[in-house]
């Protein structure tokens, strides 16, 4: 078929060098799947570099601590990616001694490995014919075959599915795969994608009918919901108080006492979580922050860090720690940066 013979040339001509692209250890390729799940590869190349580095084997990222494993991540987002990777490795490593499963069913029972994930293991690392099917992919096969079925639905999932099998090239699975990644990455781009210089553009059904910038389809559009946290940084002389959290996006990461709700300081005071904070202790406002934005996929958080006074905080589920060592505690992105501004 001219589209596989078209993308696999390009590919196998233009190919970023990339490293796991030169690797079939499907640890690393795991690795490198699923730091890229949400993440560009020029953000998420040098966090490749530190996690291979850091934990050479499986063994070594089971056998590592979990801070130690947020910390590396840190910056990321999607934090359950990581905790993610640390249970499979722990799995692996008691499971299937340490060796990676290398057939598609026992690949997709690892946590956080799902149908796009196996696929890609399978076929890079063992040339099982899966197909991968990511945005990128998505993307290409709604425009080139004029594909109007909803991409976030159940339907269209199972007919894109199905193309994408029926395309995937059997001896070659893993040179097709990367290739049709490749091309709706680079090539077939979400906006703006320069089809005059495509080399599909003679058989490509949207760009015949000028329906490029209208597919794929999504059936419904991801609301953002708007929510105001206020981050209480208790001074003790040289110490604060933070915690780990136990759910949520930021699960397992660290951070200071939160109040949610959209309040002024004097607000805050009147609020029961406040009261059940400081105890009846004294407390003094030294400042509070400006509003900090931090966007997220589905949220967007309107932040602001109370820097208060007080002379320590008796409490069993925040642990006391030197203000110069915040920096060592994986923490939300959004604390990272607020952290990293501090004059200490």
């Amino acid at each position: 078929m001219i589209f596989k013979e078209k993308i696999k040339n390009r590919y196998q001509i233009n190919k970023r060098n990339l490293p796991w692209r030169n690797t079939t250890d499907p640890y690393k390729v795991w690795i490198s799947e699923i730091i890229l799940q949400q993440t560009q590869v020029s953000q998420g190349l040098p966090y490749y570099h530190r996690f291979v580095s850091e934990f050479p084997t499986v063994t070594e990222l089971a056998n590592a601590d979990e801070d130690h494993i947020l910390k590396l991540w840190q910056g990321l987002g999607y934090y359950s990616r990581a905790r993610n990777l640390h249970y499979s490795a722990k799995v692996i490593r008691d499971n299937y001694n340490s060796n990676f499963p290398s057939d598609y069913y026992h690949i997709k029972k690892l946590k956080g490995v799902g149908d796009y994930t196996a696929a890609a293991i399978s076929s890079f690392c063992f040339k099982l014919p899966y197909a991968v099917l990511d945005g990128n992919v998505y993307r290409l096969l709604s425009r080139y075959f004029g594909i109007d079925a909803p991409i976030d639905t159940s339907t269209g999932k199972k007919k894109f599915m199905e193309i994408s099998q029926e395309l995937i090239c059997v001896k070659e699975p893993d040179i097709y795969n990367q290739a049709i990644m490749e091309f709706g990455s680079l090539q077939c781009r979400p906006k703006n994608p320069n089809c005059a210089k495509c080399i599909l553009k003679s058989t490509c059904y949207s760009y015949e009918t000028e329906l490029v910038s209208l597919l794929p389809i999504k059936s419904k559009l991801s609301k953002i919901v708007d929510k105001y946290f206020n981050f209480i940084i208790f001074i003790s002389g040289s110490h604060t108080f933070i915690h780990k959290r136990k759910n949520g996006i930021w699960k397992s990461l660290y951070q200071f006492p939160l109040i949610e709700g959209e309040f002024s300081f004097d607000e805050l005071k009147s609020q029961s979580e406040w009261r059940d904070l400081i105890n009846n202790k004294e407390v003094n406002l030294k400042y509070s922050s400006s509003t900090i934005t931090h966007k997220l996929t589905h949220q967007r958080i309107h932040a602001i860090f109370h820097h208060v006074e007080i002379e320590d905080l008796y409490s069993k589920e925040y642990m006391r720690v030197n203000l110069s060592e915040l920096q060592n505690y994986p923490t939300p992105r959004l604390i990272e940066k607020y952290i990293q501004g501090l004059d200490h």
